[in-house]
């Protein structure tokens, strides 16, 4: 098609602006020594501008040409249809910027090694033997060489099910690790992200269908006889007999007793001797307050003859005891049938039915999970001081043999 400009219009042509040559070819100048070629058109009701190149490259005829063929694509026939092809171009820069990141994107086993390396330090020896080995068995094959990007919920649908029903307990910590770590590598400011491995309705509705569980408390000493118990372990030798002690006065957990350190305990808190459990070891991940009682600090004197180790109730090697060593110490004088965690069940009944302590201050002994911010409180300052009460009186209780059946304490 023949047009308005000339060549020699194209090369002299200085003053910047828009030239015309006809069906939607334009000679952009935007100096004397800088113009360029460019197919305007109209798609969908939007101007576009498509480039066709520099008037040193491109001479006028082959604009022309460029022009021609662009309009094709734009217009279609009868057995093609017309595409946007800025919109394309776009479109292929897009996909080309994104291959490019996607090329150098971690990939999730990656991002799952460094968020091990940068934990290893505060986790506890069954921490860092369970993630690696967990990831390694049911994660790494499905998912371990995507990029955080390209996990979709269908693969951890695919890694979990053949686990989800016969080791339940080891799906969920896996598919928790999972999504641990797609969020740690996630922008915080992405509001459209959501988890692939977030266990949502759908996820759960396609998963095989659980048996219901039978919830099973751990066997418990009745508080009757904690006191005649206590007065057998007191004679039992050894640090895990220490450590079980240490566990009824404290009213811990099995694992927080096994890993406590010396730089935990703080015996010149303002308010009296504490052990401040920190949040990683912590079941519902919050520093936790032990206000220490005298029997409590006793032990802990015990401990301490000889030198100091970092972990308080080391085992003959300086590592923590095994979670079966206080079992053990039951076994042995002739108490196989309750648990160590049953204790805290027994100072959960012996404070409810023999003491009027509000609940949020027996909850917060036992490190539960707040519900309200009246039981957080007992976490803190002067309400801990109702929690070193409840401790003081749950020591005496246990060391004597003598059943009260209620102890006076102070209004809540």
């Amino acid at each position: 098609m023949a047009g308005k400009l000339k060549p020699l219009d194209v090369e002299r042509e200085a003053e910047p602006g828009k030239y015309a040559d006809g069906g939607g070819l334009y000679l952009i100048v935007a100096s004397a020594t800088s113009k360029s070629w460019s197919y305007r058109y109209w798609k969908d009701g939007k101007e576009r501008w498509h480039g066709l190149g520099s008037f040193r490259d491109v001479s006028l005829k082959e604009a022309r040409l460029a022009r021609d063929a662009a309009r094709l694509r734009v217009k279609g026939d009868r057995s093609t249809a017309g595409v946007d092809i800025v919109e394309e171009k776009r479109m292929a820069r897009q996909e080309t910027k994104a291959a490019e990141i996607a090329a150098a994107a971690p990939t999730f086993q990656q991002c799952a090694e460094k968020y091990i390396e940068e934990n290893w330090s505060a986790w506890s020896p069954k921490h860092r033997a369970q993630w690696p080995s967990s990831l390694k068995q049911y994660a790494y094959p499905t998912i371990g060489n995507l990029t955080i990007a390209d996990v979709k919920p269908s693969h951890i649908y695919e890694l979990l099910t053949p686990i989800w029903v016969e080791k339940r307990e080891t799906a969920n910590r896996v598919r928790g690790r999972i999504e641990t770590i797609i969020a740690k590598n996630t922008d915080i400011n992405d509001r459209d992200f959501r988890n692939p491995a977030e266990l949502t309705k759908q996820l759960r509705e396609k998963l095989p269908k659980r048996l219901k569980r039978v919830i099973r408390h751990h066997p418990a000493l009745p508080y009757a006889d904690a006191a005649t118990f206590m007065g057998q372990l007191a004679g039992a030798p050894g640090r895990a007999a220490a450590a079980l002690r240490f566990l009824i006065f404290t009213v811990g957990r099995t694992n927080e007793i096994v890993g406590a350190r010396w730089t935990e305990i703080d015996r010149a808190y303002p308010t009296g001797p504490i052990w401040k459990i920190p949040s990683e070891r912590m079941k519902m991940d919050q520093d936790h307050y032990v206000p220490l009682s005298q029997p409590a600090l006793g032990i802990l004197d015990e401990m301490s003859k000889g030198g100091l180790r970092e972990l308080i109730f080391a085992n003959p090697d300086g590592q923590e005891f095994s979670e079966n060593a206080m079992l053990a110490v039951l076994d042995r004088l002739g108490y196989g049938h309750i648990t160590v965690h049953g204790f805290r069940a027994t100072f959960a009944t012996w404070a409810e039915e023999c003491t009027d302590y509000p609940d949020g201050v027996r909850e917060a002994a036992l490190a539960h999970k707040y519900k309200d911010e009246t039981t957080a409180a007992y976490q803190r300052g002067a309400k801990l001081e109702k929690r070193r009460a409840l401790m003081d009186d749950w020591a005496q209780f246990v060391s004597t043999s003598t059943v009260i059946p209620l102890i006076a304490t102070p209004a809540a």
